[in-house]
Order: structure tokens, then sequence, then C-alpha cells
């Protein structure tokens, strides 16, 4: 089972790289786990080539304030301009993290 980050409509692995699937929801998803934004900047691995290879799909998330910001990203957005971070309402931001956890039959 794969995860499918979408921004705005658009699924940000497949337009970042044909190549790759989007790890596991019960290891991206989970409470605490890579998505889940802190004040301290990481780079997440979000994805990796569906054959196996060593190549793999990162991202940068932080928190400031109440906003979360996805950053070191290049895929074309929906006008074919690089899009290279986007930002979410926290409060929104964990909902939908929340509502996609719970769909796979998990409680927080």
């Amino acid at each position: 089972m794969h995860t499918y980050l979408f921004v705005d409509g658009l699924d940000v692995v497949a337009r970042s790289d044909s190549r790759m699937a989007g790890l596991g929801p019960e290891r991206l998803l989970r409470p605490g786990g890579p998505l889940w934004p802190t004040d301290m900047p990481r780079t997440v691995e979000v994805a990796a080539e569906e054959q196996p290879g060593p190549d793999r799909l990162t991202l940068r998330v932080r928190l400031r304030g109440e906003t979360v910001i996805w950053s070191d990203l290049l895929y074309p957005g929906a006008d074919g301009r690089p899009v290279e971070y986007v930002r979410f309402r926290l409060e929104q931001y964990l909902g939908e993290i929340e509502r996609a956890y719970k769909a796979l039959g998990h409680h927080l």
C-alpha cells in the first residue's frame, strides 16, 4: 500500500518522479511520524523507486507558527511552473493526516 500526497489536486510524488511510489501510510501518517511537523526542520523520505533502486524522494518539513511548510520540492504545478515549497494551515494539515490515519483503521 502506498501513500499518495496531493497538493492542490496534484500528486506530488508522481509529478516529482514517475518512477517513485509513496511509502506506506503506516510509516508516514502515524502520530509523531515523519510528516508530523515539529519546530525543528527535518528531511523526510516520502517515496522510493517502485522497482528496487537507490533513489528516494525527500522533502523538508517544518513548523513555523501555525503554518506547516514542505520545502525542497521540485515538481511542475498546474500552470507548468516549478513548485519549490508549499504551505498548510496547521489545524487543517493535522486534521487531514489524522483522517487518513483513521481510515486505515487506527485510532489516535
